[in-house]
Protein backbone atom coordinates (compact mmCIF):
# COMPACT_ATOMS: atom_id res chain seq x y z
CA UNK A 1 0.00 0.00 0.00
CA UNK A 2 1.73 3.60 -1.21
CA UNK A 3 1.81 6.27 2.11
CA UNK A 4 0.01 8.89 -0.61
CA UNK A 5 -3.94 8.21 0.49
CA UNK A 6 -5.82 9.95 -1.70
CA UNK A 7 -8.32 12.92 -0.75
CA UNK A 8 -10.99 10.74 0.34
CA UNK A 9 -9.30 8.28 2.43
CA UNK A 10 -7.29 11.34 4.33
CA UNK A 11 -10.76 12.72 5.16
CA UNK A 12 -12.59 9.75 6.45
CA UNK A 13 -9.34 8.79 8.63
CA UNK A 14 -8.99 12.03 9.71
CA UNK A 15 -12.73 13.04 10.76
CA UNK A 16 -12.82 9.00 12.06
CA UNK A 17 -9.85 10.01 14.60
CA UNK A 18 -11.39 13.04 15.34
CA UNK A 19 -14.32 11.57 16.47
CA UNK A 20 -12.65 9.16 18.44
CA UNK A 21 -10.82 12.16 20.26
CA UNK A 22 -13.89 13.97 20.95
CA UNK A 23 -15.72 10.66 22.54
CA UNK A 24 -12.67 10.39 25.00
CA UNK A 25 -12.16 13.96 25.92
CA UNK A 26 -16.09 13.68 26.89
CA UNK A 27 -15.60 10.41 28.88
CA UNK A 28 -12.33 11.71 31.48
CA UNK A 29 -14.48 13.18 34.01
CA UNK A 30 -15.65 9.99 35.02
CA UNK A 31 -13.14 7.75 33.08
CA UNK A 32 -11.37 5.35 35.58
CA UNK A 33 -7.61 5.96 35.18
CA UNK A 34 -6.52 2.12 34.51
CA UNK A 35 -8.21 -1.54 34.33
CA UNK A 36 -9.34 -3.37 37.73
CA UNK A 37 -5.93 -5.28 38.90
CA UNK A 38 -7.06 -8.65 37.89
CA UNK A 39 -7.20 -7.31 34.59
CA UNK A 40 -4.06 -5.20 34.17
CA UNK A 41 -1.42 -7.30 31.79
CA UNK A 42 2.40 -6.58 31.60
CA UNK A 43 3.46 -8.89 28.71
CA UNK A 44 5.25 -8.47 25.66
CA UNK A 45 4.06 -7.90 22.31
CA UNK A 46 5.20 -10.43 20.00
CA UNK A 47 3.51 -9.99 16.68
CA UNK A 48 6.03 -10.13 13.35
CA UNK A 49 6.52 -6.80 11.28
CA UNK A 50 3.94 -6.47 8.50
CA UNK A 51 5.16 -7.59 5.28
CA UNK A 52 2.17 -6.59 3.51
CA UNK A 53 -0.36 -3.53 5.06
CA UNK A 54 -4.33 -3.64 6.27
CA UNK A 55 -7.18 -1.55 5.71
CA UNK A 56 -6.16 1.53 7.75
CA UNK A 57 -9.88 2.63 8.93
CA UNK A 58 -9.70 -1.16 10.25
CA UNK A 59 -6.14 -1.06 11.86
CA UNK A 60 -7.11 2.82 13.09
CA UNK A 61 -10.31 1.78 14.87
CA UNK A 62 -8.60 -1.60 16.35
CA UNK A 63 -5.75 0.42 17.73
CA UNK A 64 -7.62 3.63 19.38
CA UNK A 65 -10.08 0.82 20.78
CA UNK A 66 -7.24 -0.92 22.30
CA UNK A 67 -5.63 2.15 23.70
CA UNK A 68 -8.79 3.38 25.46
CA UNK A 69 -10.07 -0.18 26.60
CA UNK A 70 -6.39 -1.33 28.14
CA UNK A 71 -4.76 2.24 28.76
CA UNK A 72 -3.49 3.92 31.67
CA UNK A 73 -5.46 7.66 31.40
CA UNK A 74 -3.50 10.24 32.95
CA UNK A 75 -5.67 12.76 31.59
CA UNK A 76 -8.68 11.42 33.81
CA UNK A 77 -10.05 13.84 36.27
CA UNK A 78 -9.28 11.10 39.01
CA UNK A 79 -5.46 10.74 38.38
CA UNK A 80 -3.93 12.36 41.59
CA UNK A 81 -0.72 11.14 40.50
CA UNK A 82 2.33 12.76 39.11
CA UNK A 83 3.08 15.83 37.35
CA UNK A 84 0.67 14.50 34.18
CA UNK A 85 -1.93 16.49 33.10
CA UNK A 86 -5.22 16.47 30.99
CA UNK A 87 -3.82 18.29 27.32
CA UNK A 88 -6.09 21.14 26.40
CA UNK A 89 -7.96 20.60 23.39
CA UNK A 90 -5.51 23.04 21.74
CA UNK A 91 -2.47 20.95 22.65
CA UNK A 92 -4.14 18.28 21.03
CA UNK A 93 -4.73 20.00 17.64
CA UNK A 94 -1.89 22.15 17.64
CA UNK A 95 0.44 18.39 18.17
CA UNK A 96 -2.12 17.38 14.80
CA UNK A 97 -0.52 20.15 12.99
CA UNK A 98 3.15 20.01 13.56
CA UNK A 99 3.26 16.11 12.71
CA UNK A 100 0.98 17.32 9.46
CA UNK A 101 3.44 20.30 8.50
CA UNK A 102 6.50 18.89 9.97
CA UNK A 103 8.33 22.13 10.58
CA UNK A 104 12.25 21.68 11.11
CA UNK A 105 13.60 23.63 13.86
CA UNK A 106 17.12 23.73 13.46
CA UNK A 107 17.38 26.96 11.37
CA UNK A 108 15.92 29.78 10.48
CA UNK A 109 16.20 29.83 7.50
CA UNK A 110 14.28 26.53 7.08
CA UNK A 111 11.69 27.10 9.66
CA UNK A 112 11.13 31.19 9.69
CA UNK A 113 7.30 31.54 11.19
CA UNK A 114 7.75 28.54 13.09
CA UNK A 115 11.02 29.63 14.54
CA UNK A 116 9.61 33.26 15.29
CA UNK A 117 6.57 31.53 17.09
CA UNK A 118 9.19 29.56 19.64
CA UNK A 119 10.77 32.79 20.07
CA UNK A 120 7.84 34.51 21.03
CA UNK A 121 6.66 31.90 23.50
CA UNK A 122 10.08 31.61 24.81
CA UNK A 123 9.82 35.74 25.20
CA UNK A 124 6.09 35.63 26.80
CA UNK A 125 7.62 33.26 29.71
CA UNK A 126 10.88 35.08 30.08
CA UNK A 127 8.54 38.22 30.67
CA UNK A 128 6.00 36.36 33.11
CA UNK A 129 9.22 35.75 34.85
CA UNK A 130 10.08 39.13 35.32
CA UNK A 131 13.26 39.56 33.32
CA UNK A 132 13.63 42.30 31.06
CA UNK A 133 14.71 42.19 27.40
CA UNK A 134 18.13 40.38 28.22
CA UNK A 135 17.26 36.79 27.61
CA UNK A 136 17.33 33.79 25.75
CA UNK A 137 15.86 30.37 25.73
CA UNK A 138 14.79 27.15 23.87
CA UNK A 139 12.24 24.36 24.13
CA UNK A 140 13.49 20.84 24.96
CA UNK A 141 12.38 17.33 25.17
CA UNK A 142 11.45 18.00 28.89
CA UNK A 143 12.91 18.92 32.09
CA UNK A 144 15.66 16.36 32.11
CA UNK A 145 17.40 17.88 29.13
CA UNK A 146 16.52 21.46 30.08
CA UNK A 147 18.30 20.72 32.91
CA UNK A 148 21.30 19.31 31.42
CA UNK A 149 21.55 22.42 29.85
CA UNK A 150 20.92 24.71 32.39
CA UNK A 151 24.43 22.86 33.95
CA UNK A 152 25.95 23.20 31.00
CA UNK A 153 25.38 26.61 30.42
CA UNK A 154 26.45 27.06 34.05
CA UNK A 155 29.55 25.19 33.32
CA UNK A 156 30.68 27.29 29.95
CA UNK A 157 30.01 30.08 31.69
CA UNK A 158 32.22 29.56 34.78
CA UNK A 159 34.52 27.60 32.93
CA UNK A 160 35.14 29.24 28.83
CA UNK A 161 37.75 26.86 27.82
CA UNK A 162 35.95 23.19 29.04
CA UNK A 163 33.27 23.74 26.06
CA UNK A 164 36.63 22.98 23.79
CA UNK A 165 39.31 21.36 26.11
CA UNK A 166 36.97 19.47 28.33
CA UNK A 167 36.75 19.76 32.33
CA UNK A 168 39.93 18.13 32.57
CA UNK A 169 41.17 21.85 31.17
CA UNK A 170 39.37 23.69 34.94
CA UNK A 171 42.49 21.96 37.10
CA UNK A 172 40.23 20.34 39.67
CA UNK A 173 36.71 18.42 40.34
CA UNK A 174 33.83 20.87 39.88
CA UNK A 175 30.80 20.69 41.81
CA UNK A 176 27.20 21.76 41.90
CA UNK A 177 24.81 21.87 44.84
CA UNK A 178 20.99 20.55 44.87
CA UNK A 179 18.64 19.89 47.72
CA UNK A 180 18.46 16.33 48.62
CA UNK A 181 15.05 15.87 47.88
CA UNK A 182 16.16 17.17 43.97
CA UNK A 183 15.21 15.45 40.99
CA UNK A 184 17.45 12.41 39.76
CA UNK A 185 17.71 14.14 36.16
CA UNK A 186 20.67 16.18 37.76
CA UNK A 187 22.38 12.99 38.78
CA UNK A 188 22.41 11.92 35.05
CA UNK A 189 23.30 15.62 34.19
CA UNK A 190 26.47 15.66 36.24
CA UNK A 191 27.27 12.24 34.91
CA UNK A 192 26.88 12.84 31.13
CA UNK A 193 28.42 16.33 31.22
CA UNK A 194 31.85 14.69 32.29
CA UNK A 195 32.05 16.37 35.61
CA UNK A 196 30.73 12.88 37.47
CA UNK A 197 27.38 12.32 39.55
CA UNK A 198 29.77 12.35 42.58
CA UNK A 199 30.12 16.10 41.69
CA UNK A 200 26.43 16.33 42.53
CA UNK A 201 26.25 17.81 46.55
CA UNK A 202 22.69 17.03 47.98
CA UNK A 203 22.44 19.36 51.24
CA UNK A 204 20.20 18.36 54.28
CA UNK A 205 16.75 20.18 54.76
CA UNK A 206 15.33 22.76 57.00
CA UNK A 207 12.24 21.29 59.12
CA UNK A 208 10.14 22.35 56.38
CA UNK A 209 11.68 20.25 53.50
CA UNK A 210 13.85 23.12 52.02
CA UNK A 211 17.75 23.33 51.26
CA UNK A 212 19.07 24.32 53.77
CA UNK A 213 20.42 27.92 53.48
CA UNK A 214 23.25 27.41 56.13
CA UNK A 215 24.48 24.21 55.45
CA UNK A 216 24.59 24.65 51.70
CA UNK A 217 27.38 28.01 52.17
CA UNK A 218 28.96 25.63 54.65
CA UNK A 219 29.06 23.35 51.87
CA UNK A 220 30.19 25.47 49.43
CA UNK A 221 32.99 26.58 51.56
CA UNK A 222 34.51 23.84 52.69
CA UNK A 223 34.69 22.29 48.70
CA UNK A 224 36.79 26.01 48.31
CA UNK A 225 39.25 25.23 51.37
CA UNK A 226 39.24 21.94 49.95
CA UNK A 227 40.50 22.86 46.48
CA UNK A 228 37.56 22.22 44.68
CA UNK A 229 35.61 24.72 42.08
CA UNK A 230 31.96 25.22 43.12
CA UNK A 231 30.11 26.76 40.02
CA UNK A 232 26.58 26.34 40.59
CA UNK A 233 23.17 25.79 43.14
CA UNK A 234 20.14 24.26 41.97
CA UNK A 235 17.12 25.66 43.73
CA UNK A 236 14.17 23.66 43.85
CA UNK A 237 10.60 24.93 42.89
CA UNK A 238 8.21 21.85 43.49
CA UNK A 239 9.64 18.88 44.43
CA UNK A 240 8.64 15.80 42.76
CA UNK A 241 7.32 13.75 45.95
CA UNK A 242 6.17 17.29 47.77
CA UNK A 243 6.29 19.74 45.61
CA UNK A 244 8.52 21.77 47.96
CA UNK A 245 9.40 25.15 47.06
CA UNK A 246 13.04 26.14 48.26
CA UNK A 247 13.80 29.11 49.33
CA UNK A 248 15.35 30.85 46.43
CA UNK A 249 15.99 33.81 47.60
CA UNK A 250 18.02 33.07 50.55
CA UNK A 251 19.94 30.76 47.80
CA UNK A 252 20.85 33.25 45.46
CA UNK A 253 22.01 35.90 48.17
CA UNK A 254 24.50 32.65 48.83
CA UNK A 255 25.40 32.82 44.88
CA UNK A 256 26.28 36.52 44.38
CA UNK A 257 28.37 35.88 47.70
CA UNK A 258 30.21 32.87 45.73
CA UNK A 259 29.82 34.27 42.41
CA UNK A 260 27.90 30.71 41.64
CA UNK A 261 25.52 30.50 38.75
CA UNK A 262 21.77 30.27 40.19
CA UNK A 263 19.51 27.15 38.19
CA UNK A 264 16.23 27.22 39.00
CA UNK A 265 14.77 23.36 38.39
CA UNK A 266 10.81 24.82 38.02
CA UNK A 267 9.62 21.74 36.00
CA UNK A 268 6.93 21.95 37.92
CA UNK A 269 6.34 24.85 40.54
CA UNK A 270 7.66 27.61 37.73
CA UNK A 271 4.37 27.74 36.07
CA UNK A 272 3.05 29.35 38.70
CA UNK A 273 4.54 32.64 37.51
CA UNK A 274 1.30 32.41 35.03
CA UNK A 275 -0.44 33.55 38.12
CA UNK A 276 -0.42 36.81 39.21
CA UNK A 277 -2.10 35.98 42.71
CA UNK A 278 0.09 33.12 43.32
CA UNK A 279 3.34 34.02 41.69
CA UNK A 280 5.28 34.86 45.25
CA UNK A 281 4.96 31.08 45.49
CA UNK A 282 8.30 30.89 43.77
CA UNK A 283 9.76 34.21 45.39
CA UNK A 284 12.95 35.23 43.91
CA UNK A 285 12.70 33.35 40.23
CA UNK A 286 13.60 36.66 38.46
CA UNK A 287 17.11 36.22 40.28
CA UNK A 288 18.05 32.93 38.35
CA UNK A 289 20.66 32.56 35.95
CA UNK A 290 18.71 30.10 34.51
CA UNK A 291 15.11 28.16 35.12
CA UNK A 292 13.62 24.56 33.89
CA UNK A 293 10.05 25.14 32.83
CA UNK A 294 7.73 21.75 31.74
CA UNK A 295 4.84 23.02 29.74
CA UNK A 296 3.70 19.23 29.97
CA UNK A 297 3.33 19.85 33.60
CA UNK A 298 1.59 22.36 35.44
CA UNK A 299 0.44 24.16 31.94
CA UNK A 300 -1.29 21.37 30.24
CA UNK A 301 0.35 20.86 27.18
CA UNK A 302 0.84 17.34 25.50
CA UNK A 303 4.05 15.83 25.71
CA UNK A 304 6.90 16.83 25.23
CA UNK A 305 7.66 20.44 25.68
CA UNK A 306 10.17 21.79 28.31
CA UNK A 307 12.04 24.98 28.23
CA UNK A 308 15.18 26.03 29.60
CA UNK A 309 15.75 29.98 30.24
CA UNK A 310 18.59 32.29 30.89
CA UNK A 311 19.06 35.74 31.36
CA UNK A 312 22.75 35.17 29.68
CA UNK A 313 21.51 34.87 25.95
CA UNK A 314 25.43 34.40 24.90
CA UNK A 315 26.02 31.72 27.02
CA UNK A 316 23.90 29.72 25.13
CA UNK A 317 25.80 30.20 22.05
CA UNK A 318 28.89 29.68 23.90
CA UNK A 319 27.53 26.26 25.24
CA UNK A 320 26.04 24.78 22.43
CA UNK A 321 26.81 26.31 19.05
CA UNK A 322 28.95 24.30 16.54
CA UNK A 323 29.50 26.09 12.84
CA UNK A 324 28.09 23.71 10.00
CA UNK A 325 28.23 24.53 6.00
CA UNK A 326 25.20 22.43 5.56
CA UNK A 327 23.22 24.55 7.74
CA UNK A 328 24.02 28.21 6.35
CA UNK A 329 22.48 31.37 8.33
CA UNK A 330 19.95 32.78 6.70
CA UNK A 331 20.88 36.37 4.85
CA UNK A 332 19.78 39.30 7.15
CA UNK A 333 18.59 36.99 10.10
CA UNK A 334 18.38 38.50 13.27
CA UNK A 335 17.08 36.20 15.12
CA UNK A 336 19.29 33.33 16.44
CA UNK A 337 19.54 29.77 15.21
CA UNK A 338 17.83 26.77 17.50
CA UNK A 339 20.42 24.64 16.37
CA UNK A 340 22.56 27.36 18.00
CA UNK A 341 21.22 27.79 21.28
CA UNK A 342 20.10 23.64 21.92
CA UNK A 343 21.30 20.00 22.66
CA UNK A 344 19.59 19.46 19.42
CA UNK A 345 20.04 19.73 15.91
CA UNK A 346 17.31 18.77 14.26
CA UNK A 347 14.25 20.21 16.46
CA UNK A 348 10.64 19.45 15.90
CA UNK A 349 8.01 22.75 16.83
CA UNK A 350 7.21 21.85 20.76
CA UNK A 351 6.12 25.43 20.99
CA UNK A 352 2.97 25.14 18.80
CA UNK A 353 0.91 23.48 21.37
CA UNK A 354 1.57 26.17 24.57
CA UNK A 355 1.21 29.41 22.08
CA UNK A 356 -1.84 27.96 20.26
CA UNK A 357 -3.13 27.45 23.98
CA UNK A 358 -2.66 31.03 25.34
CA UNK A 359 -3.78 32.68 21.56
CA UNK A 360 -7.24 30.57 22.48
CA UNK A 361 -7.68 30.60 26.20
CA UNK A 362 -5.35 33.58 26.98
CA UNK A 363 -3.08 33.69 30.20
CA UNK A 364 -6.17 34.51 32.69
CA UNK A 365 -7.17 30.94 31.84
CA UNK A 366 -4.09 29.70 33.44
CA UNK A 367 -5.21 32.42 36.43
CA UNK A 368 -8.11 30.86 37.14
CA UNK A 369 -6.91 27.06 36.84
CA UNK A 370 -4.06 27.50 39.28
CA UNK A 371 -6.24 29.22 42.06
CA UNK A 372 -8.89 26.58 41.20
CA UNK A 373 -6.14 23.46 41.59
CA UNK A 374 -4.76 25.76 44.56
CA UNK A 375 -8.30 25.61 46.44
CA UNK A 376 -8.95 22.32 45.49
CA UNK A 377 -5.78 20.79 46.93
CA UNK A 378 -6.53 22.84 50.59
CA UNK A 379 -9.75 21.25 50.77
CA UNK A 380 -8.04 17.68 50.55
CA UNK A 381 -5.97 19.29 53.11
CA UNK A 382 -8.37 20.16 55.51
CA UNK A 383 -10.10 16.89 54.95
CA UNK A 384 -6.51 14.87 56.22
CA UNK A 385 -6.56 17.62 59.06
CA UNK A 386 -10.06 16.07 60.38
CA UNK A 387 -9.42 12.41 59.79
CA UNK A 388 -8.96 9.83 62.77
CA UNK A 389 -6.67 8.21 60.44
CA UNK A 390 -4.27 10.51 58.68
CA UNK A 391 -2.09 13.51 59.06
CA UNK A 392 -0.13 15.33 57.03
CA UNK A 393 3.70 14.41 56.84
CA UNK A 394 5.01 17.71 54.86
CA UNK A 395 4.41 21.49 54.13
CA UNK A 396 1.83 21.77 50.77
CA UNK A 397 2.87 24.91 49.10
CA UNK A 398 1.58 24.00 45.45
CA UNK A 399 -0.55 20.84 44.32
CA UNK A 400 0.99 18.13 46.14
CA UNK A 401 -0.13 16.94 49.66
CA UNK A 402 1.92 14.91 51.48
CA UNK A 403 0.07 12.89 54.05
CA UNK A 404 0.69 9.39 56.08
CA UNK A 405 -1.23 7.36 58.18
CA UNK A 406 -1.04 8.33 61.60
CA UNK A 407 2.42 7.67 63.44
CA UNK A 408 1.99 7.45 66.90
CA UNK A 409 3.18 4.38 68.74
CA UNK A 410 4.37 3.56 65.07
CA UNK A 411 8.45 3.39 63.47
CA UNK A 412 8.38 4.59 60.04
CA UNK A 413 9.34 1.14 59.27
CA UNK A 414 5.94 0.09 60.19
CA UNK A 415 4.28 3.34 57.78
CA UNK A 416 5.50 2.06 54.51
CA UNK A 417 4.29 -1.54 54.26
CA UNK A 418 0.76 0.35 55.74
CA UNK A 419 1.10 2.79 52.78
CA UNK A 420 1.83 0.55 50.42
CA UNK A 421 -1.23 -1.78 51.09
CA UNK A 422 -3.52 1.59 51.09
CA UNK A 423 -1.94 2.34 48.11
CA UNK A 424 -3.38 -0.66 46.36
CA UNK A 425 -6.69 -0.69 48.44
CA UNK A 426 -7.37 3.03 46.24
CA UNK A 427 -6.36 1.94 43.41
CA UNK A 428 -7.23 -1.68 43.21
CA UNK A 429 -10.20 -1.21 41.01
CA UNK A 430 -8.47 1.31 38.49
CA UNK A 431 -11.02 3.84 39.28
CA UNK A 432 -8.24 6.25 40.67
CA UNK A 433 -4.49 6.68 41.42
CA UNK A 434 -2.59 8.02 44.17
CA UNK A 435 0.84 6.63 45.51
CA UNK A 436 3.50 6.58 47.82
CA UNK A 437 6.98 7.81 48.08
CA UNK A 438 9.43 8.78 50.74
CA UNK A 439 10.24 12.03 51.60
CA UNK A 440 13.57 13.08 53.66
CA UNK A 441 14.13 9.03 54.20
CA UNK A 442 10.06 8.18 55.29
CA UNK A 443 7.25 6.88 53.82
CA UNK A 444 4.36 9.30 52.89
CA UNK A 445 1.55 8.89 50.81
CA UNK A 446 1.07 11.41 48.07
CA UNK A 447 -1.85 12.62 45.94
CA UNK A 448 -1.76 15.27 43.62
CA UNK A 449 -4.61 18.09 42.11
CA UNK A 450 -3.29 17.85 38.73
CA UNK A 451 -6.04 17.90 35.82
CA UNK A 452 -8.07 20.88 34.80
CA UNK A 453 -10.88 18.27 34.84
CA UNK A 454 -10.57 17.51 38.64
CA UNK A 455 -13.71 19.03 41.03
CA UNK A 456 -14.44 18.47 44.51
CA UNK A 457 -16.74 15.37 43.97
CA UNK A 458 -13.73 13.53 42.52
CA UNK A 459 -12.06 14.77 46.05
CA UNK A 460 -14.75 13.40 48.25
CA UNK A 461 -14.42 10.14 46.35
CA UNK A 462 -10.82 9.78 46.88
CA UNK A 463 -11.72 10.54 50.67
CA UNK A 464 -14.52 7.80 50.61
CA UNK A 465 -11.67 5.09 49.37
CA UNK A 466 -9.00 6.27 51.48
CA UNK A 467 -11.14 6.30 54.61
CA UNK A 468 -12.13 2.47 53.48
CA UNK A 469 -8.63 1.48 52.91
CA UNK A 470 -7.44 2.56 55.89
CA UNK A 471 -10.13 0.63 57.98
CA UNK A 472 -9.65 -2.00 55.77
CA UNK A 473 -5.91 -2.17 56.57
CA UNK A 474 -5.52 -0.97 59.86
CA UNK A 475 -8.08 -3.52 61.06
CA UNK A 476 -5.26 -6.58 59.73
CA UNK A 477 -2.65 -4.71 61.80
CA UNK A 478 -2.55 -5.38 65.53
CA UNK A 479 -2.98 -2.68 67.79
CA UNK A 480 0.86 -1.35 68.86
CA UNK A 481 1.18 -0.32 72.53
CA UNK A 482 0.70 3.49 72.98
CA UNK A 483 -1.26 3.85 69.94
CA UNK A 484 -4.61 6.12 70.21
CA UNK A 485 -7.12 3.76 69.42
CA UNK A 486 -9.18 4.81 66.05
CA UNK A 487 -11.95 6.43 65.76
CA UNK A 488 -15.02 5.63 63.39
Amino acid sequence: MRFDFDSETRRKLGYRLIDQVDQYFASLPDRPVQLPTEQRTYGTLDEPMPELGADPMRVLDELFGEMVDKGFHVPSANYFGLMNPTPTYMGFLAEAMVAALNPQLATLARSQLASKIELETVRWMAERVGWGRSFGGTFTSGGNEANFSGLALALASRFPKSVEDGVASIGGQPVVYASAESHHSLDKSTGLLGIGRKALRRVPLTDHLQMDPAKLERAVEEDRAAGRFPFCIVATAGTTSSGIVDDIVAIADICRRHDLWLHVDGAYGAAAVFSDKHRDRVRGIELADSITIDPHKWLSVPFAAGVILTRHPKVLEQAFSVASPYMPKAAGARLPDNSRTSTQWTRRMNSLKLWLTLRVHGRQAYEEYIDRQLQLTRSFVDWIERSPDFEIAAPTMLTIVNFRVKSTGRSPQQLAPLHADIVEEVTRDGRRWISDTVVNGTSVLRMMVISYLTEERHLKDLENALQAAARSVLSRVPEEAGANPRRD
